[in-house]
């Protein structure tokens, strides 16, 4: 598993999915400055990692949640992916919003979803939680069962491993932040001397700020 992770890890940083710039930070739309930016939706212009990504979560799905009757995929980045995954194991696909829609018939659930079907959600990338397990949330207020949830990449943040085991959900995913930062070494995207400041943002994102000194 570990060279699994690694090894799409690796994929990933090569197409740009993710950046990473510990010297040039991001501004996320939480206000949070972050050394990484991930958008796992660029996966689906390259037809080896896209089919890539679909195996493994297809796989471990049958491996972990052999009782899924459902996929559902989070709006927007894991739709199409999702999509993907139920086509391959043959099972019934629904997608959540992030917000029922506005008009029509104001659906927050958009599919046949039946009380008492057993679900697996898929999502893209963990950061928080929050998303994602609101999406649980919404599946299981119409009263399907979430067996639980897989993801592309994890940024492995200590609050989302208590949001996820607060909610009752088993979380697994293809790959995560370390293995990440260990390919993105092997692979010389960034130094030695950068992995320390990348491990203090994992640690405490909301709260870090970049290190502006200037060698000289």
């Amino acid at each position: 598993m570990k060279q699994l992770e690694r090894l799409l890890a690796e994929k990933l940083l090569r197409i740009s999915a993710i950046k990473l710039q510990p010297d040039n930070p991001f501004t996320w739309s939480s206000g949070w400055n972050s050394p990484i930016y991930t958008d796992n939706r660029k996966t689906l212009s390259y037809p080896d990692i896209r089919s890539f990504i679909k195996v493994e979560l297809s796989r471990l799905i049958m491996e972990n949640f052999p009782e899924a009757e459902v996929v559902a995929g989070v709006a927007t980045g894991a739709i199409a992916q999702g999509a993907l995954v139920a086509d391959t194991l043959g099972v019934p696909y629904i997608y959540v919003r992030s917000a029922p829609k506005d008009h029509g018939l104001e659906n927050l659930i958009e599919g046949n979803l039946k009380p008492g079907q057993k679900v697996v959600v898929i999502e893209d990338l963990v950061s928080t939680g929050g998303s994602s397990l609101k999406a649980v949330e919404a599946i299981r207020n119409a009263g399907a069962e979430v067996v639980g949830m897989v993801a592309i990449f994890t940024y492995q943040f200590p609050v989302a491993e208590a949001n996820f085991e607060k909610a009752g959900v088993k979380l697994l995913t293809l790959s995560n932040y370390t293995a990440m930062l260990e390919a993105a070494l092997k692979i010389d995207y960034i130094k030695d001397t950068d992995v320390e400041t990348l491990k203090q943002w994992r640690e405490d994102p909301e709260n870090w700020t970049p290190n502006t000194t200037i060698d000289e």
